[in-house]
């Protein structure tokens, strides 16, 4: 199974770098030079990293062949992937994977059935964006007291939502 790791940007400068979207936990590590990136569409790579570097808080990332402003600009779009089996396993059992986490089957502690996980949004608190049966969109803060059980293998993840947070019976 194939990861996204990044999404490439615009191009930088003059010279070939493109800012990257990152879209994994160890960009040091996925985007270090020599690594070798499949794409989305598949035509477009695979992409093997030349550099990387933070620049005001963005990663500007330098592919092999890649070497002007034009060349750069082709690839905007493309998405970044990797082998699932190059990466390696998580240490802590509370730890997870976005791409682990999508998809997930998502009910209440009480059994009633929410939705499935739709995205992860990272900023400042990780938040499940869980779409429901009806289509509507519920964001659950993702935290222990809320999100008590994730069974990957299983393919389901409970939620102890409090009052208001789903409003399951007010959907339009």
């Amino acid at each position: 199974m194939q990861v996204t790791v990044g999404r490439i940007g615009r191009p930088h400068g003059i010279r070939g770098d493109v800012v990257v979207g990152v879209r994994t936990d160890e960009p040091e590590l996925r985007f270090a030079r020599g690594s070798q990136l499949d794409t989305d569409p598949a035509e477009v790579g695979p992409l093997t990293v030349a550099g990387s570097k933070w620049h005001s808080g963005e990663l500007l990332v330098r592919f092999d062949g890649v070497s002007d402003r034009d060349a750069a600009a082709e690839l905007r779009g493309t998405w970044l992937t990797v082998d699932s089996a190059t990466i390696a396993p998580l240490e802590d059992p509370d730890e997870f994977r976005d791409g682990d986490l999508v998809g997930l089957s998502v009910r209440t502690v009480d059994g009633t059935p929410v939705g499935t996980v739709d995205d992860v949004l990272h900023s400042g608190q990780d938040v499940l964006v869980i779409k429901s049966a009806d289509g509507r969109e519920v964001m659950v803060p993702f935290v222990k007291p809320l999100v008590p059980d994730v069974d990957i293998p299983g393919g389901t993840l409970t939620i102890n939502p409090p009052d208001g947070l789903l409003n399951l019976q007010d959907a339009p």
